[in-house]
């Protein structure tokens, strides 16, 4: 049965955007259209299918000031950011660069007698199921690498950025590439669930909650089919006592407070070396109170809302039991005035922390984050561990080889140095625990979205 979803603006609670869901039937009519375009769209030539993908990038930064003023209403970004569209052609652009090599066939001989190698074929049909926190940048991770590897997509995005679908099919589409290769669709949790449980796809990317991605565990199971499942984070940043104090608080507090805390790597604790701590903290609370939280559209706005006030409603839940239980505020509310007790949060910088405290071990994803004092790096290292999950880290050092040595003992999928709360395209996005399996972009991006081949060929019988 269809059924209507509805993008709620957080810039002032309208209804944006509604659109009636596929029925079970139709989705399933999809799933064959889609999977029977699959073997001619992938015996096309390689260099073509990366033409078309990049015609289709192309197209849709076309469409920049559309997209830019379409998230700031629905997920509230402030449009002096001017959209994903930095990010996005870097990393398209990056794996269309990578895909000849990243797909070419592992040859371990090529004799008279033998040809042995291991070919990369495509898994089929993907499904991407797509979050709102980066609409646009989380779905090219998947969508670029998947069709230019020869399989067909269906993309489901989240209710909260309904459009962003849609402005991504049609740029493809008005690029050439055919609507039964890639398709958008709105669908409910039922029908999707349904559909997992009946194989319909040869892989599932999910990018979102820990309990969304247990749900599809579930949806699925016995079905065998692969998945790749971004899920919850709570990364932590090190300040060591021989940091570069300035950089590590701009470098930190940007990493928590940018796009209202709502990043998946955003920088959820920080852990400082005592001898830097009072310094850091000071210099925190001044960078933080610079910041204007504010309508989207106002060019002063440097915070928007959060995407919706029951996400709010969360982060403002673990600030007030941090606080009962002894945490110490370092934010004036009165610097904020545009917070609403809605969508509109303030941002908040929480010391007096302790790791019994919801705010420094469940993920908040809004714009508060912690600050704790250690006496050194093994204090550090095993606060950071201290955690359900591991996406990215953040070390401030001026000796890559101690922080290369941290590193190595955190349990986390990418170990940052002197940076944060960036996607490099030719690296691995990954991690482990609670923050789920699987990796994209690099070249074991475009492994994960196909499947090896051996050949073992004998040429000589004799």
């Amino acid at each position: 049965m269809s059924k209507v979803i509805q993008c709620i603006s957080p810039v002032d609670g309208q209804v944006y955007a509604e659109r009636k869901t596929l029925s079970h039937l139709e989705a399933q009519e999809m799933v064959a259209r889609l999977k029977a375009a699959q073997v001619d769209w992938a015996s096309r030539p390689l260099a073509e299918r990366i033409k078309l993908v990049e015609a289709g990038i192309a197209k849709l930064n076309e469409k920049k000031d559309q997209v830019v003023e379409e998230l700031a209403w629905q997920m509230g970004r402030p449009t002096r950011y001017g959209g994903e569209f930095g990010g996005m052609n870097e990393r398209a652009g990056y794996m269309a660069s990578i895909a000849e090599s990243a797909l070419a066939p592992m040859v371990v001989e090529e004799s008279p007698a033998f040809l042995r190698q291991i070919t990369r074929e495509p898994v089929g049909l993907v499904l991407i199921i797509a979050p709102w926190n980066y609409p646009y940048m989380t779905v090219i991770n998947s969508l670029v690498p998947a069709l230019i590897a020869g399989n067909t997509v269906m993309l489901k995005h989240a209710t909260q950025t309904l459009l962003v679908g849609e402005r991504i099919a049609e740029a493809f589409h008005e690029a050439g590439i055919p609507q039964d290769v890639f398709q958008n669709v709105f669908l409910s949790h039922e029908v999707t669930e349904t559909l997992l449980g009946e194989r319909a796809f040869d892989f599932i990317n999910f990018t979102g909650s820990v309990g969304g991605g247990r749900n599809i565990e579930k949806a699925a199971a016995g079905t065998f089919v692969g998945m790749g499942l971004e899920l919850g984070g709570k990364d932590p940043g090190y300040v060591a006592e021989d940091a570069d104090l300035d950089a590590a608080v701009d470098g930190l507090m940007d990493g928590a407070l940018f796009n209202a805390g709502q990043c998946c790597c955003g920088i959820e604790r920080i852990y400082v070396h005592e001898s830097l701590y009072d310094a850091f903290v000071e210099k925190a609370v001044d960078w933080a109170s610079k910041l204007k939280l504010g309508n989207p559209f106002e060019p002063e706005t440097t915070i928007g809302p959060m995407a919706n006030k029951r996400f709010a409603d969360v982060v403002r839940g673990q600030i007030e039991d941090a606080i009962t239980d002894g945490a110490r505020p370092l934010l004036d509310p009165a610097l904020f005035p545009a917070d609403d007790g809605g969508a509109y949060l303030a941002p908040q910088i929480l010391v007096d922390v302790n790791h019994e405290m919801r705010v420094m071990r469940e993920e908040s994803f809004g714009p508060v984050v912690g600050i704790m004092s250690v006496k050194d790096d093994e204090e550090a290292i095993a606060a950071m561990n201290d955690c359900d999950y591991g996406l990215t880290c953040s070390l401030w050092t001026a000796d890559p080889v101690r922080a290369e040595a941290i590193g190595a003992r955190l349990q986390t999928g990418t170990v940052f140095m002197n940076r944060c709360d960036y996607l490099d395209p030719a690296l691995c996005w990954t991690g482990c625990k609670e923050t789920g399996r699987g990796g994209s972009l690099s070249v074991l991006g475009y492994h994960a979205l196909t499947r090896p081949k051996s050949y073992h060929l004998k040429k000589v019988t004799k």
